[in-house]
């Protein structure tokens, strides 16, 4: 599986990647892979500013649906265009085009709070 060292993780199998106060999130390998093949993405969160940890929306795979927490607070900008026709790009591409949401950061320092690859490597090996 793969781990990008230059983002966070979330206990939660979110990931975020940070761009100056903007941020995309989606779910990291391992979560898409548990999850097994993703058909639909739903986001209702679009324009609200959320805190940390709550959920931002669900995720649907054939076997179960799941929903997904925003790893720092923020406002929810965008979802991903591409997800409503091709939600599979999740699990073919989970970290470049299979990202779900763009966010504006609202404290930076709560990414002092998320796990670096390493950490959330031996979180999913327990």
């Amino acid at each position: 599986m793969n781990f990008p060292l230059e983002l966070k993780y979330s206990n939660d199998h979110e990931w975020i990647r940070v761009e100056g106060d903007q941020a995309w999130v989606g779910i990291s390998d391992y979560a898409q892979h548990e999850l097994g093949e993703i058909v639909y993405v739903d986001v209702q969160t679009v324009g609200e500013s959320l805190t940390a940890n709550e959920v931002f929306g669900t995720i649907e795979a054939v076997k179960t649906v799941s929903d997904m927490f925003l790893p720092v607070s923020g406002e929810v900008l965008e979802l991903n265009p591409a997800l409503e026709d091709q939600p599979e790009l999740v699990n073919s591409d989970p970290y470049g085009e299979g990202w779900i949401v763009k966010i504006t950061v609202k404290d930076i320092d709560e990414l002092d709070n998320l796990l670096t690859a390493e950490e959330y490597k031996q979180l999913i090996a327990k």
